[in-house]
Order: structure tokens, then C-alpha cells, then sequence
């Protein structure tokens, strides 16, 4: 079964310590909501967790199925099956929607050990991701990301997502600047995706795609901490309360 496994780990961007000593498991068939107030580190563990070269881990561990990641290469990390949907997509002109995918795929299925995926295949695989994903088939001649609105950024990552079937998906506040319709598709894309054979971590301070992909643990990030873990309810607790009766309690506590 697979399984991420974040042990202890402490993170430094720059000259800022941002992560002080996190631990994290998502296993296969789970469904993880990290949430807390901007700056609390959120993005950060997400970066961490895939490579980023601005991340220095200071102590701890990243493990996936048992074995150490922590220094492994991003294409490495991708390779065995860890996936990141950014807050931010960025635009690659000149390079198409299906030249993109099929340089993924393919790079995927060589770390495998097989043969590149023949056209006739990636088409059918291609055309069901969108189908599922409710992006239309005219995005697969456009550039990747150019000129798409922010909620058509989305949609791609989660075709991509559905692409792609890792074993464990972050996704890092998919659902920042959408729209209630832009919000529905791509929460839907990912409840048509996630499933026993994978893990998911959305990361988000919002409450609103927790109410249409139900999450099965929910942690609460402060300061570069988990301070609060619980399931389901949790999300409603905050969503009455905010964060407030979580960082006054650990403030006066300090």
C-alpha cells in the first residue's frame, strides 16, 4: 500500500525557518485536508514534499513506501508516483496541451521500463481523462496554460491528474480564485480521479471544496506545525469558529 510519510521534517526557504518539525502520513485511499491561516506553511510542506530547489530541509524525513526521498530529484519523486497540482500554473508558448501530455506519459512509462505509449492509445487515453476531467477536446491543440482563464488552469491540472493516476496527489490550493462553477468542475474532475489506489493531500484555507470532495483526515497547520488533527467535523468546527480558538489557545499557551 502506498504510503507518504513525512517525519519531523524542518524547512528553511532563504534565511526563514518555515517548517519546525512536521509529521504527516497519507496512505492509498485516503483523503487529507492540510488547512491554516496564510503563512503558516502550507505551500512550503507541499514544495518540500516534491523537491523544490528553494527548500532546505533542515532535519527530518520524506518517505514514500518505506523508502527515503528526502534528497531525491523532482523527476525521481514524479516517477514514483507523487503528483503536484500548483497554486499557480504557469504558461509554456509553443509547447501544446497534447504534446505536453504525451511528453509526461511517456517520460513516466520510461522510468517503468517500457515503450513510449503509440498515438493511437494516447489518443484514446487522452480523449477519456478529458471526458472525465470536462475539459473540452479543442484545449488538446492549444498551448499549455496560455491565454486559459484561471479556472481553465485548473482544469488542466486536474487532466493531468487524471492522466497521470499517481499514487499520491497534492494539491495545492486548486481552488484559489475560482468561481462556484469554475470550483465545481474541478472538485468534481477530482472525485472522479481520487479513489482506493490513491492518495490525496489538498492543501487550502478555504472550507468550501471540503464541502464537495469530502476529506478523510483534516490537520490544521500554525506556525510551521500541525497543531490540530481530527476528521470530517473539524471542517466544520472551523468553518463556524475560524482559527482563532486554535492560535489564541496555542499563543497564551506559549
Amino acid at each position: 500500500m502506498a504510503e507518504l510519510q513525512i517525519r519531523n521534517l524542518h524547512v528553511r526557504a532563504g534565511e526563514k525557518d518555515i517548517l519546525r518539525g512536521v509529521d504527516l502520513t497519507v496512505t492509498k485511499g485516503q483523503i487529507h485536508a492540510l488547512m491554516g491561516p496564510n503563512g503558516s506553511g502550507k505551500s512550503t510542506l507541499a514544495n518540500a514534499i516534491m523537491g523544490h530547489p528553494g527548500m532546505e530541509i533542515t532535519e527530518g524525513q520524506i518517505l514514500l513506501d518505506g523508502e527515503d526521498i528526502t534528497d531525491a530529484d523532482p523527476d525521481e519523486r514524479s516517477r514514483r508516483g507523487l503528483f503536484m497540482a500548483f497554486q499557480y500554473p504557469v504558461a509554456v508558448p509553443g509547447v501544446t496541451v497534447t504534446k505536453y501530455l504525451r511528453t509526461v506519459l511517456n517520460a513516466h512509462r520510461e522510468g517503468r521500463g517500457e515503450e513510449p505509449i503509440p498515438l493511437r492509445d494516447f489518443r484514446k487515453v487522452v480523449e477519456a481523462a478529458m471526458k472525465l476531467t470536462d475539459v473540452p477536446r479543442e484545449f488538446s491543440s492549444r498551448y499549455l496554460n496560455e491565454g486559459f482563464s484561471g479556472g481553465e488552469k485548473k482544469r488542466m491540472e486536474i487532466l493531468q491528474l487524471a492522466l497521470m493516476r499517481p499514487e499520491l496527489a497534492i494539491l495545492d490550493e486548486t481552488d484559489s480564485g475560482l468561481d462556484i462553477d469554475a470550483l465545481r468542475v474541478v472538485a468534481n474532475g477530482v472525485n472522479s480521479v481520487a479513489g482506493p489506489e490513491m492518495g490525496v493531500l489538498i492543501i487550502t484555507h478555504y472550507q468550501r471544496i471540503l464541502h464537495l470532495v469530502q476529506p478523510s483526515h483534516v490537520h490544521v497547520m500554525y506556525r510551521g506545525r500541525i497543531v490540530r488533527e481530527g476528521g470530517p467535523s473539524l471542517v466544520d468546527e472551523l468553518e463556524a469558529k475560524g482559527y482563532g480558538w486554535i492560535t489564541e489557545g496555542l499563543e497564551a499557551a506559549a
